[in-house]
Formats: structure tokens, sequence, C-alpha cells
């Protein structure tokens, strides 16, 4: 039996490995309800096995005969990344200051059982005490920007860049999706990319210049919204929402700012679901899209993605850069690579293509916030 201790704002208390077999018990065990005020709160697990999802019902804790909150599930070795919510991403386990942390991770390669101690959830924090670290460059073009192709509405940010307001020079647009985690702390659940910050940085050092427009996400609708194929979570709404970017969004951006309209000054980037999406709106919109960012995508929600992708026509100017950490889910490093692969066997020229792994990177935002420069440069030097 060996026993492991991990401190980290979630911390693993104790872990304790058994057997080996094809699947893997893995045991979350969390006591201390009473100091985390949770004798009547129901917990959940989001987790990449999960798709992120952040109150699914077969990852609910439930009581134990010792008062705890416990969940088991039956798994494949693999590495798990995680984070325990109360429902949603607004009640997130959080730092004791209420301040975000990163997923935790967990090497599943035996019968575990895993001690669980949560520091705080984010709701316990009053909205107000959480400072905003949005730059200057960064505002919000509306609160409630109608999307008629899903019958919803949605906040849209964007970033312009330092210069905007000092000439008439026209800018590149690219579209992000999950704004709430694009610029600002305040509004991320769980941690933020810091594109403006990255962009200002960029900016001083003489390099292109860019709009970035942010589309809030939908919540838990996100799984659907995301998703242009049907899977376990219903019909995906995928279509529509890019429909909604090429047709309702970006002809508004174009109209209202000085944009570069063309598909060389366009692109759409995003990570997991929003990977996913990023991707298909680049292969079934050329015209619109001249470049794709595809950061941790979520392809094994979306499997027909493959099959899209073989039978449609890619345009050899557009440029997709890919990118995925070791430490992801099993399956996410050989899918993209199954994806990189298949764009090469339909003769896509490889300079106008970007495959990079990372030993240390994890589905998180501090990985993809490391990473944006490295894209970010590739992606505007010719």
């Amino acid at each position: 039996m060996i026993k492991k201790l991990i401190v980290f704002s979630i911390v693993f208390s104790q872990v304790l490995q058994v057997s080996a077999q094809n699947l893997k018990k893995l045991t979350f065990i969390l006591s201390d309800l009473a100091q985390l005020k949770m004798a009547d709160t129901t917990l959940f697990l989001a987790a990449d096995i999960n798709s992120w999802n952040p109150h699914h019902d077969a990852f609910k804790f439930s009581k134990n005969e010792q008062s705890q909150l416990q969940l088991t599930l039956l798994l494949p070795v693999s590495i798990i990344n995680f984070k325990l919510t109360k429902g949603s991403w607004g009640k997130v386990a959080c730092a004791i200051n209420g301040e975000a942390i990163n997923n935790t991770s967990i090497k599943l390669n035996n019968d575990t059982i895993v001690y669980l101690k949560v520091a705080a959830f984010s709701d316990q924090f009053r909205k107000e005490s959480v400072k905003s670290t949005a730059s200057k460059n960064v505002l919000i073009i509306d609160s409630a920007f109608y999307i008629p192709q899903l019958g919803v509405k949605r906040r849209i940010w964007a970033y312009f860049p330092p210069s905007y307001h000092e000439n008439n020079k026209r800018f590149p647009v690219m579209y992000m999706h999950d704004g709430q985690n694009l610029f600002d702390s305040a509004t991320s659940g769980y941690g933020e990319w810091g594109v403006d910050e990255i962009l200002d940085s960029l900016s001083e050092l003489q390099e292109q210049e860019s709009i970035i427009v942010g589309i809030d996400h939908g919540g838990v609708n996100r799984l659907i919204e995301y998703n242009p194929f049907e899977s376990r979570f219903g019909e995906g709404r995928g279509a529509a929402y890019v429909e909604f970017i090429v047709k309702t969004l970006k002809p508004y951006i174009d109209k209202n700012y000085r944009t570069i309209k063309s598909p060389k000054g366009t692109s759409i980037s995003g990570s997991s679901m929003g990977g996913l999406i990023s991707l298909y709106a680049a292969v079934k919109y050329p015209k619109t899209f001249g470049a794709t960012g595809v950061f941790s995508p979520a392809f094994w929600l979306a499997p027909f993605i493959y099959d899209f992708v073989a039978k449609s026509k890619i345009v050899r100017n557009t440029k997709f850069f890919f990118l995925a950490g070791e430490l992801e889910s099993k399956d996410m490093v050989p899918d993209l690579k199954k994806m990189y692969d298949l764009l090469i066997q339909k003769g896509h020229p490889v300079e106008n293509l970007k495959f990079v792994t990372k030993p240390d990177g994890q589905h998180s935002e501090w990985f993809w916030h490391r990473e944006f420069p490295f894209f970010y440069k590739w992606l505007t030097h010719d």
C-alpha cells in the first residue's frame, strides 16, 4: 500500500492505492462539512471526463455511513483533471481568499481513495470584493446581445488594441468563445486567459495588433451550443451558434468598428468545447475565417468531427494551430494528432499547420494563457 500526500488549494490529504484491474475504482471523500457550511449542500465533480459539466448527476456526491460526502467512479487508467462545484461555475472550489485555483490532476493507475480538503467556495465571497482584472482596452459591446439563431442573449466583449483610437487603421479580428474567461478574473469561475494583458504587452513589442471579440458561453448549455453534432447531452446547436457569428455578429462588428473583413483578417479560437467549435467554424466557413486556434479540443465528445473534416474541402490558405497538454486526458494528444494527420493526408500545406504538445500542459486556463503568445505570433507572422 502506497501513501501519498499532495498539497494544493484542493488538498489530497491522503491517497491510498490498492489493486490493479482493467477498470479502476476512484473514490473521492470530503469531510469537514460543517466548516464549509455544506451539511445540506450538493457537491459535484466537474472534470475532463464529463466535459466539465458543473452539475452532472452521474458525478454528484452523496452521504456515506460516516456522514461524509463521497463519490465513487469506475474508470480506465488515465489522468483526470477536475474541480469541485456546488452545482455551477459560480460556486466552484477556490482558494481561502476567494481567488480562482487551477484544475487538480490525479493519475489513476490503481484503485484509489482520495480524501479532499477544500479551502472555500467562490459563492462565499461577495462579488464586490472580487476586483476586475480587465485591461482598460476591454469593453462590453453589449451585456445582452440577441442571438436569433439560438433565441438567447449573451454578453459580448471586445478588446481594442492600444493604437485603435490613435489612428484610422483597420485591424484583424479574432473571435473567441467562453468570453467570461478571456479578460477578467471577476467573471471567470476558474481562471482567466489574460488575453488583454498578453496583447497589451505584445503591442509594446511592436507585434501585430488585433481586435478580440469574446462571446459568453451559455453555462450548462455550453456542451450543446458548442457542439455541431449530436452527443449524449442532446442535439448539438453548434451549427446555429457558428451561423450567428458569421451572419449576425461579424456583420455587426464590421459595421461598427474598423476591421479587416477578409478571411486573412478574421480568425476564430477557443479551448475544449471552444476548440471543437473553432475548428468546425474554420472548415465550414473558409470564406469567413482564414485561421483557427484549436486549444485542447473536446473531440471525444464529437467524433463526427473527423468525418466532417474528411468530407469537407479545405482551403489551402487556412491556418490551423493545434495545442494539447500531455497531462490532459489520455486521448487528448492522440485525438489531436489524428486531426493533424487527416489534414496532412488531405494535402494541406505543412506551413499552414502547427501541432504543439507540452509535457506539463493541463486542461486549464493557465496553460492556454501561457501558450497564447506563441500561437498569436505564429498566426500573425506570414
